[in-house]
């Protein structure tokens, strides 16, 4: 049986009194699409941030590729971060000070593996090719979420997530960014996974799964 590109293992996190994820299991296959909704409160951020190893849960196990982060320096957490999982924030998280193309090269600044001809690629698929000089302040809120999807993209991760990408876009925008999503996923072959509170939302998803106050993921 192929091993999952990223799993949790009976997750637990609390807030002080609160718990708000409880031995949580989830098993993501490589180049499978996955929707995890849920209503507000019911820990999909912190199911992100888990994920995205941006969080450490107070127990269980996060394992990627197989390998349990539990056992890893924050360095190397950052590392199996930036070359495996390309996260794609809520609010976008882009430099102010660097331009389209700055931005979406970042990764590979960071990783020291430097494939610019891809970034562009991404960059065109992505149709935000035409404008590589502009700053963030002068986009909209789907070409900031574009851009943030390439700087995802740029090392090939073996997992897209993202956190309600479609959050801050009205319906029309939305359909063009989740197109997008899809078409990019099944190019680079990676995982997707899409966190979202949005009932509406739609696509070939291989499953969707709701999260119910934090301590049950049950498929639909």
């Amino acid at each position: 049986m192929d091993v999952p590109v990223l799993e949790t293992d009976d997750v637990s996190v609390r807030r002080g009194d609160q718990p708000i994820l409880e031995e949580l299991s989830l098993s993501i296959p490589a180049g499978s699409r996955t929707l995890v909704q849920g209503p507000s409160g019911a820990g999909k951020s912190t199911l992100f941030s888990v994920l995205g190893l941006l969080e450490s849960p107070d127990s269980g196990r996060v394992l990627v590729d197989g390998t349990d982060t539990s056992k890893l320096s924050e360095r190397q957490r950052a590392r199996l971060r930036r070359d495996t999982i390309g996260v794609v924030f809520q609010d976008y998280q882009l430099v102010s000070d660097l331009t389209v193309r700055e931005n979406a090269l970042l990764p590979q600044h960071h990783g020291g593996n430097r494939d610019e001809a891809w970034v562009d690629e991404l960059l065109e698929a992505l149709a935000v090719a035409d404008g590589v000089d502009r700053y963030p302040a002068t986009l909209s809120n789907g070409e900031k979420q574009r851009v943030a999807i390439a700087r995802a993209l740029a090392n090939r991760p073996d997992v897209i997530l993202a956190d309600e990408p479609t959050g801050q876009l009205d319906p029309e925008t939305t359909d063009r960014l989740t197109n997008v999503l899809f078409d990019v996923q099944h190019r680079t072959e990676s995982a997707l996974v899409i966190i979202s509170h949005d009932q509406s939302l739609e696509g070939p998803f291989d499953r969707t799964l709701t999260l119910r106050a934090g301590d049950t993921v049950a498929p639909r």
